[in-house]
């Protein structure tokens, strides 16, 4: 499908390059597979007992990843770039209608050329995918001779540094991703060349712009071990080097052919892949002004983002075919139907009954009236003056970047370490973006999480932005009175702890990743149906449904003798609360009575002795105004109702009673 065009308003266009409409930058992406075909690669596991382990070889497992990443992609970034190339194979192809002699790039077989993924693409990768015997005819591998030593490293790499420069040239991001079982390629003596001109042509692309993901594939008999060839093929810039990025990719867990642990190679796979398969896409790149005169350039993230349906162009279904809508907008007077201007374009605001405009210059001024976008320290406080309940929104994970200022990463490592030293947070004034409202912030320190058992990094050390409440945002919890919060009694918290033990996860921990948004799913299968010219699919599954059969048969009995001491505990706090409350009145009554007497009678002034039925006359005659406070409260207290706050809020409560009595 063509790319959609669109007509902006002058002045526009340099924010809708820099914010996207879900807050990112906007960043386009360009990945290429590098698939491994060797005789290896093509070996299906044994057979075993377990019937939901599937039989795809690791080829074949990779291809059905590329397949359903670019499902994705043609949906979600239409203006992502997604290509495969094949290597180790018989056959070579660069590009249609190569001439004939010697292939440019031997036993490399570009089976997708790098471009904006298309239906046409999809159905045809799709057809590899479900057909064995076209697949059989493609996946072929080489029979290394002496003439022919097979597929060099090096040839992959240039081949791939060939479609990035052709393809892709002016991509921010751009990405090889390497699926392989070889853990070490030319590795016999004579074949030091190969490895020194893959070395090289592996920090070609590095100078490109180009990032090597590997994806490793361990055979049943062995590990697959980095360091033999691909820890000089996957560049990681030595730290001394200022002129570097900050090297943040961790490195992705093995996957193993044949496991017997439940996960087969292509989940395995999938869980890698799509790990990997967003680029990071910096929320703002700004100053950090840690004290006067000492400035740091730092990136934001958010980790944790609601997914939503991705409108990113307009869909034309009328004609024979599905088709992207150009797209115009103009704008119309009212009067005249002419075309207005964007110079003619006021914005107006209503001040005490008064317009007041605003042209788009003096509009975007008032937004910068606070100052460019920055995060400025102020001071530095105890983490334990930070409550629980400061979080309000999601936090952002902040990193040092080396674009702006050289020496980034060195002074945010020495303030992230001393924070976390001496459990500090650091007080910001915080703008993200332009044209955003400036809130205090609370840069937290984080610590690096590594896994025990891979000694993989889980988490990255960096520093956290939490945005502080201001002080209209915090709701006090309101003063119940005498209604405060009833404390369960030790039965009935007895009774409740089976339940919620039988209703653990497995392990403890929830994985959002295991239920999708059926949602989400639905409307995705649903374009998918509409582009690649199927049917429409039946519904999804919702495994957010709870499995109310399984939660019955573990916690059945359980809930029932929680229900039955709830209801015994109940009643008994009724009949107490009932006799507490019949005693107070009484006393309450007695006292009144005396009162009243000794004033001769008037109920007026102390705020007691008014009566159910003074009190309703006043309700329907809505005068209940001319009560005092005192005596408002004294009325209300009797009916075991709140008496805090003004007096128009006991009026409203007074209301509230007699309008629930009827």
């Amino acid at each position: 499908m063509a790319e959609p065009e669109e007509k902006h308003e002058e002045g526009d266009e340099e924010e809708e390059e820099e914010i996207g409409e879900s807050g990112y930058r906007t960043v386009k992406d360009a990945v290429l597979f590098a698939i491994d075909v060797s005789p290896s690669m093509l070996e299906r596991p044994p057979e075993t007992k377990d019937k939901k382990l599937d039989r795809d070889s690791a080829t074949s497992a990779a291809l059905k990843c590329a397949y359903q990443l670019m499902q994705q992609r043609i949906i979600s970034n239409p203006k992502d770039m997604m290509g495969i190339l094949l290597f180790g194979t018989k056959e070579s192809k660069f590009e249609e209608g190569e001439a004939r002699g010697p292939p440019a790039f031997p036993h490399c077989y570009l089976l997708s050329d790098l471009d904006v993924p298309e239906a046409s693409d999809v159905k045809r990768l799709r057809n590899l995918v479900e057909n064995e015997e076209e697949a059989s005819k493609l996946l072929i591998p080489s029979s290394p001779t002496k003439e022919d030593p097979g597929v060099a490293m090096g040839s992959v790499l240039f081949c791939a540094n060939q479609i990035f420069t052709n393809k892709a040239p002016n991509f921010s991001s751009r990405r090889l991703f390497f699926v392989t079982d070889n853990d070490s390629p030319h590795s016999s003596p004579g074949e030091k060349e190969l490895r020194r001109s893959a070395t090289v042509r592996s920090k070609d692309l590095y100078d490109l712009g180009v990032i090597i993901e590997l994806f490793p594939i361990s055979k049943p008999d062995g590990q697959f071990d980095r360091s033999k060839f691909y820890d000089d093929i996957v560049y990681r810039p030595p730290l001394s080097d200022p002129e570097a990025p900050v090297p943040t990719l961790e490195a992705t867990k093995t996957s193993t052919i044949g496991s017997s642990d439940g996960i087969t190679l292509l989940q395995s796979l999938l869980s890698a892949i799509n790990s990997k398969a967003t680029p990071r896409r910096a929320l703002f790149n700004l100053p950090f002004e840690i004290g006067p005169d000492l400035k740091i350039s730092v990136k934001g993230y958010i980790i944790i983002k609601r997914q939503e349906r991705v409108r990113s162009c307009y869909v034309w279904l009328n004609g024979e075919v599905p088709q992207i809508a150009t797209l115009t907008t103009s704008r119309l007077a009212d009067d005249t139907a002419r075309s207005v201007e964007p110079t003619e374009i006021r914005k107006a605001y209503k001040f005490g009954g008064e317009t007041v405009s605003f042209s788009k210059d003096e509009a975007t001024g008032l937004r910068s009236v606070f100052g460019d976008p920055t995060i400025r320290i102020i001071g530095f406080k105890n983490l334990d003056l930070l409550p629980p309940w400061a979080n309000e929104r999601a936090p952002i994970f902040v990193y040092p970047s080396e674009e702006d200022y050289i020496g980034s990463t060195r002074t945010f490592a020495a303030l992230h370490a001393s924070l976390l030293q001496k459990s500090k947070f650091a007080l910001c004034w915080f703008i993200p973006r332009r044209n955003a409202s400036p809130v205090l912030a609370a840069l937290t320190p984080g610590a690096e999480q590594i896994d025990e058992i891979t000694k993989e990094q889980v988490a990255p050390p960096g520093l956290w932005a939490i945005p502080l409440p201001y002080a209209d945002d915090v709701r006090q919890n309101p003063d119940l009175g005498p209604d405060r919060p009833i404390v369960a009694p030790d039965s009935v918290v007895d009774k409740m702890r089976p339940v919620v033990q039988q209703l653990q996860l497995p392990g403890g921990v929830f994985n959002p990743s295991r239920y999708p948004n059926p949602s989400l799913q639905w409307f995705y299968k649903c374009l998918q149906a509409m582009a690649l010219e199927e049917d429409l699919p039946q519904l999804p599954e919702d495994k957010t449904i709870p499995k109310y059969r399984q939660i019955d048969k573990r916690t059945g009995p359980y809930v029932l003798d929680f229900a039955e001491e709830l209801d015994t505990q109940h009643r008994a706090w009724e009949e107490e609360n009932r006799s507490s409350s019949k005693r107070g009145a009484d006393a309450t009554t007695d006292a009144t009575t005396k009162r009243t007497k000794k004033s001769g009678g008037a109920a007026n002034g102390d705020g007691d002795g008014i009566t159910d039925a003074t009190m309703r006359s006043a309700f329907e005659k809505q005068s209940l105004n001319s009560f005092t406070m005192p005596q408002l409260k004294s009325w209300l207290s009797e009916k075991n109702e709140s008496i805090s706050g003004k007096k128009k809020d006991l009026v409203e409560r007074v209301e509230s009673y007699f309008e629930k009595k009827g």
